[in-house]
């Protein structure tokens, strides 16, 4: 399995506890519970996304510069993407923040998860 393909599978695994999240909040506090729900997962997951498309731009060991430029940079612009979108979701619609930032914070430990979704042997020379 490729380390992208890990990636791909954490990001569904995001999602998925988004959404789960989201339908049990529905289910018991309402809609806007639901949609506080969704929104912090799309706020956790979009520059997730956006951080590992540009991590994972350069490959090899000839790249190594530019893969460690395009870390510090996949950084800025997660970092960046989540400012602008915590501030267009609290400017321009309304949710229940307790369930906004728990939801946020789930998601965003679910990438202690990572080495479950990621092959550990991809990186190591085989043995004779």
């Amino acid at each position: 399995m490729s380390i992208v393909r890990g990636i791909k599978r954490l990001l569904l695994f995001q999602m998925i506890i988004s959404v789960f999240i989201a339908v049990t909040m529905g289910f018991t506090l309402g809609y806007v519970a639901a949609k506080s729900a969704i929104l912090a997962g799309l706020v956790c997951i979009i520059p997730n996304i956006l951080f590992a498309w540009k991590l994972f731009y350069y490959r090899g060991a000839r790249s190594a510069k530019k893969i460690v430029n395009s870390f510090y940079t996949g950084e800025a612009i997660k970092l960046f993407t989540a400012m602008v979108l915590f501030a267009l979701v609290f400017m321009f619609t309304e949710i229940r923040p307790l369930v906004f930032f728990l939801t946020f914070i789930v998601v965003q430990m679910s990438i202690w998860f990572a080495p479950l979704f990621i092959d550990k042997q991809q990186n190591r020379p085989e043995c004779d």
